[in-house]
């Protein structure tokens, strides 16, 4: 029986190398796609030695379309499975944000998801054995953040919220399923990419008291809410968003 074989983008850090590693220790074969194809190396390197019945890392820029047909072109095998989990955030306040920063971020969460989730579905289609695809969305597609300037982050996860249920919807019929994982606040590089060094410990006080569960998610939760929308444990779920936020989404913004 061939291994399952999972495409990942992102995946040389945070949820992306986390869900290789789960994957790979299940005895499944994985892609680490990632634009830093040293570190998508070490974690190729890694899932091998964790079990992976297949490891690989290629260079994609997942906002290339070049690029990203080529890597999934080169798969000898038809994937099963693709989490993109690539993504950006540029924060400002929209009326000094400028456009350049506005066109990056669509450009990797929004974009970037499409161009991976159509060269996928496309291999998925010609293999004709289904397949299950997870794109990453956010709290922020469903309600604004407290601390302000997430307008492009806000538009580009709500646009991929929007793209996972237009694709489950089409693709149904061919066995491929598509959903969202919502994660909340995580410790992963793109929590602090915005945040300079010597603000991150207050900052990461601040959410910890804001978020109802009290702390930050350890990137392991949220892989494991994706490796359950890929497996056959969610095989009647399509469509959905499985929101794994510490209770973010759930508490009211006022505090009597």
């Amino acid at each position: 029986m061939v291994a399952r074989l999972t495409v990942i983008t992102g995946g040389a850090s945070g949820i992306g190398r986390q869900t290789a590693l789960m994957l790979a220790a299940a005895g499944e074969s994985v892609v680490v796609l990632d634009t830093d194809e040293p570190a998508a190396r070490e974690v190729a390197d890694q899932a091998r030695a964790a079990g992976a019945a297949f490891a690989r890392a290629v260079r994609c820029d997942v906002t290339d379309e070049a690029s990203v047909t080529a890597a999934v072109g080169q798969l000898d095998q038809a994937p099963t499975g693709l989490v993109a989990a690539a993504g950006v955030d540029i924060g400002g306040l929209a009326h000094v944000l400028p456009v350049a920063d506005w066109r990056r971020v669509l450009e990797v969460n929004l974009t970037g998801s499409f161009l991976i989730a159509r060269a996928v579905i496309g291999r998925m289609l010609e293999s004709g054995d289904g397949g299950s695809v997870v794109l990453c969305s956010s709290p922020a597609a469903f309600a604004g953040f407290a601390a302000g300037g997430t307008s492009a982050y806000a538009a580009s996860k709500g646009g991929v919220s929007a793209l996972v249920r237009a694709l489950a919807v089409d693709y149904a019929r061919h066995g491929i399923r598509v959903n969202a994982v919502v994660p909340g606040p995580t410790e992963t590089p793109l929590m602090w990419a915005a945040v300079p060094e010597e603000d991150r410990a207050a900052m990461r006080e601040t959410v910890c008291a804001e978020v109802p569960l009290g702390r930050l998610a350890d990137p392991a939760e949220p892989a494991n809410a994706v490796v359950w929308l890929l497996g056959p444990q969610s095989s009647y779920v399509t469509g959905a968003h499985l929101v794994c936020d510490g209770g973010v989404l759930a508490k009211a913004s006022i505090s009597v």
